[in-house]
């Protein structure tokens, strides 16, 4: 089988790879238009299983990650000078740029032939291959080219964001909420490697407005943003790496293929990133496509297999993300609540966990919000 592969993010490369090595004979192609060292962006973020649901088909890239990754039990968050942490909410952090070249050293290994620097202008320029594989990211190729056929839908959060690193470590994965004169900002920090951290910094429209950031260059708004947050960075710079301010953008595709041509990743679907599960995501469609091809004869069946095994299990984790982000969306009325009850509301904010479950995974957290509740009632 003659195999396209259109982008070159972690689940791009997932796919090339372990395809090629559960199939030496297939001649897999891999298109990323760019340099093979380049990346947007800064840390990874992984839920507490971190890769483990990669360990029992493939333990060796496992191996390969884990042993780079930063880990944490806690979430911190900070409001009005006062924190609290939130127990038993384990996650493990990786440079991107890391990750990418774990996983181009796997795919080379195997013998795909990746090809950077190279920009596909035309899916005219793959004819002849069997499969097409778009893990070409959010402004994919493949999907705006069949908008109608994948059922695709793109829409945006209200909010904006920027992404930025910093050498300042921070013990935890870490949400620290500002309020200035002219409005409210949130930061998501966490360490990705020994000596650098993310440090994502959000605001509401109005804020952002409010400071004329529209009007500001990259340089400009890194120092506002490293004014506003010069207490939580501790005199350490932000670094930018392409960190212009952006809207969240919800991507959706009822129909996950068209023809021969199949969409994975951020090309396929969206996760906000106040859940940290956009690379687990994109790494799980790439095992799942996989499956399912080898499952069924043909890749017509393959590609509907696909959809249908992996679509229910997407759509959930989805659908908590939207309900994330619009908490986010209203992080500002958010900030009004007393410490106990804002970090009540932010860890509940997904819907998927109740007081039973909370009490079970954070009891040191829970024990401390409920004290303050007895203690409410009885004043």
């Amino acid at each position: 089988m003659r195999i396209a592969v259109i982008g070159g993010g972690p689940g791009g490369l997932y796919f090339a790879y372990l395809w090629k090595r559960r199939h030496p004979d297939a001649h897999i192609d891999l298109f990323e238009q760019n340099p093979e060292g380049a990346t947007w962006g800064f840390g990874v973020v992984f839920s507490e299983q971190a890769l483990e649901f990669l360990r029992a088909d493939d333990p060796e890239t496992v191996d390969a990650i884990t042993p780079r990754m930063e880990s944490w039990k806690n979430i911190t968050l900070n409001l009005r000078g006062e924190s609290v942490e939130i127990d038993g909410i384990g996650f493990s952090s990786i440079g991107r740029l890391e990750l990418l070249t774990i996983l181009q050293q796997r795919v080379r290994a195997v013998g795909v032939a990746a090809r950077y620097d190279t920009t596909i202008q035309s899916l005219d320029e793959l004819a002849g291959y069997d499969l097409i594989v778009a893990a070409d990211g959010l402004n994919s190729l493949v999907r705006r080219g069949f908008e109608k056929e994948f059922g695709a839908s793109v829409s945006h959060s209200t909010n904006k964001f920027a992404w930025y690193g910093t050498s300042k470590r921070f013990a935890t994965l870490s949400q620290t909420f500002v309020k200035t004169d002219r409005g409210s900002f949130n930061a998501h920090h966490y360490r990705y490697s020994p000596a650098m951290s993310t440090f994502l910094v959000e605001c509401d429209a109005a804020t952002w407005r409010s400071y004329g950031f529209e009007h500001k260059t990259i340089e400009e708004s890194q120092a506002i943003c490293e004014e506003i947050f010069a207490e939580t960075l501790d005199g350490h710079p932000l670094v930018s790496n392409k960190s212009v301010w952006r809207n969240f953008p919800w991507i959706w595709n009822e129909n996950w293929s068209h023809g021969n041509r199949v969409l994975i990743g951020d090309a396929l679907h969206t996760a906000h990133f106040s859940i940290g599960s956009g690379t687990r995501l994109a790494i799980e469609d790439a095992i799942a496509l996989t499956k399912a091809l080898e499952a069924e004869s043909d890749i017509p069946a393959g590609l509907a297999r696909y959809q249908a095994e992996r679509k229910p299990i997407v759509q959930k984790l989805v659908t908590a993300a939207r309900t994330s982000a619009d908490w986010y969306e209203h992080f500002p009325e958010h900030m009004k609540l007393d410490l106990m009850d804002f970090a009540y509301s932010y860890i509940t904010r997904s819907g998927r966990i109740a007081d039973a479950r909370l009490r079970a995974m954070s009891p040191e957290f829970m024990a401390r919000y409920e004290a303050t509740k007895k203690i409410g009632s009885q004043a």
